[in-house]
């Protein structure tokens, strides 16, 4: 059985205050838009349509390219935004999921169920219904005596006694193609919002004795949808239960889930422990054993087995194993650190790569360098890097020991075994296992503080 899925995303969103569709505002990491292709996608389906509107060169430049964008150039309800997929699914004589772009914490497993029951039922529409404490500002799914789905009801154009029925609709259907899109065409916009409610269809299927069933979700925070700021923050934090739930299920110690904070797409493996105020985002992977916390921000890094990370930010980076970083270290985009290696406290460090086993334990800034392995860079170091212009490569081979508060003004290299004294100010190239010095000789003159205080 064919099975294909359209997804509603022309909505401006205006009660979230924002330029950016709203289907792009992201949760846990990503855009909600993301979630649901994710969804639809492990549910099965072999062609997925998006219907954009506002916003929709962001739409079409954030969606991959398997997937088909349609317009609807004018907002003028669902059942019109449906219609919009007409041409795309007229070959497609199978079933179609319509889901909303904002209710990203649809699972696959709710999807499949609803049209497992679809087929199963021999229906022509699958309602996904769920039962809320407080239903109010969903439309209202009417049952009759047999408890089939007679219609849906708008909380605006509900009349009292409906509007006390707790069973919603989610937006979220399954429907048998033939025969669709002609009987959305025959739906009129007369209601509270003069919109074409795609809810409409089933009062039609029913005047035409065709089958509307429902499945009931079994958790009702799936079918969240999200349309302002605050039901954005809501359904992140029921996200961020299911991925740490997730995380600790597999062997991941979290020291405080409350102040913890993980995206949906960050690998983490057993035995890594998080510590509080940790933040992991984006395309990030933590090795086995690692300890990151507190305090600590990693994004779209990879970090090796058994590091340790405390009050630092990692962003675009790659650490080996056995590595300590911090505290307050910042190390930034395009970093590549060996194994072993210590990065101390008050380290910047950006574009560089540096070999396993070195040092650079504090108060010092790396940019745009290349270091080899076993090298010891002292407090107070500095690659001077940029001319105002241009930026240029420091190179530091093997076994290097470079004394405190030196300066290496690139392009520089510094050959295998070199020894910088301390105080160095270095322009020009050190052989290796030469002494480089580069500053004034010392004079003292004596007597000099006395005289000094006496004037």
């Amino acid at each position: 059985m064919q099975l294909a899925a359209v997804i509603l995303a022309a909505g401006k969103g205006t009660r979230m205050k924002s330029a950016q569709p709203k289907v792009l505002h992201r949760v846990g990491g990503k855009p909600m838009l993301g979630h649901v292709l994710d969804a639809v996608i492990k549910a099965g389906v072999e062609k997925t349509v998006v219907v954009a509107g506002h916003g929709r060169e962001q739409v079409q430049a954030y969606v991959d390219q398997g997937v088909e964008v349609v317009y609807q150039e004018r907002q003028l309800g669902t059942a019109h935004a449906l219609l919009q997929a007409a041409g795309v699914l007229k070959t497609f004589s199978g079933t179609v999921l319509v889901v909303c772009g904002d209710t990203p914490l649809i699972t696959p497993k709710t999807l499949l169920d609803l049209f497992k029951h679809h087929l199963k039922s021999k229906a022509r529409a699958t309602v996904l219904t769920a039962i809320l404490e407080d239903p109010t500002g969903y439309g209202r799914v009417i049952r009759d005596e047999q408890g089939r789905v007679k219609r849906i009801v708008e909380q605006k154009d509900g009349l009292p006694e409906e509007l006390v029925v707790r069973e919603i609709n989610t937006g979220i259907y399954c429907f048998t193609i033939p025969g669709l899109f002609a009987v959305l065409e025959q739906i009129s916009p007369a209601n509270a919002q003069g919109e074409y409610y795609l809810t409409d269809i089933i009062a039609l299927y029913n005047q035409r004795q065709m089958l509307v069933e429902a499945c009931t979700c079994e958790q009702a925070s799936e079918v969240m949808g999200i349309n302002n700021r605050r039901q954005l923050a809501a359904a992140g934090k029921v996200l961020q239960t299911t991925i740490l739930n997730r995380l600790m299920d597999a062997g991941v110690t979290i020291i405080d889930p409350a102040t913890t904070y993980v995206d949906s797409t960050v690998i983490i493996e057993p035995d890594t422990i998080l510590y509080p105020g940790t933040i992991i985002e984006g395309n990030s992977k933590i090795g086995n054993g690692a300890v990151i916390g507190p305090q600590v921000r990693i994004s779209d890094s990879v970090i090796g087995e058994n590091c340790e990370i405390q009050y630092s930010v990692v962003a675009g980076s790659e650490t080996g194993f056995d590595c300590t970083v911090g505290p307050f270290a910042y190390i930034r985009p395009g970093t590549k650190i060996g194994a072993a290696v210590k990065i101390g406290d008050f380290v910047e460090i950006k574009k560089t790569i540096i070999g396993d086993n070195s040092k650079v334990s504090h108060l010092s800034y790396l940019g745009d360098a290349v270091i080899g392995n076993n090298v010891n860079i002292g407090a107070g170091t500095i690659t001077c890097n940029y001319d105002g212009k241009n930026k240029y490569v420091t190179g530091i081979e093997d076994d290097v020991f470079i004394g405190s508060n030196t300066s290496l003004v690139a392009p520089v290299k510094l050959g295998a075994g070199a020894v910088i004294a301390a105080g160095s100010t270095i322009t020009q190239d050190v052989p290796g296992h030469a002494l480089g010095v580069a500053r004034q000789r010392q004079i003292n003159k004596e007597g000099w503080a006395t005289k000094k205080i006496k004037s």
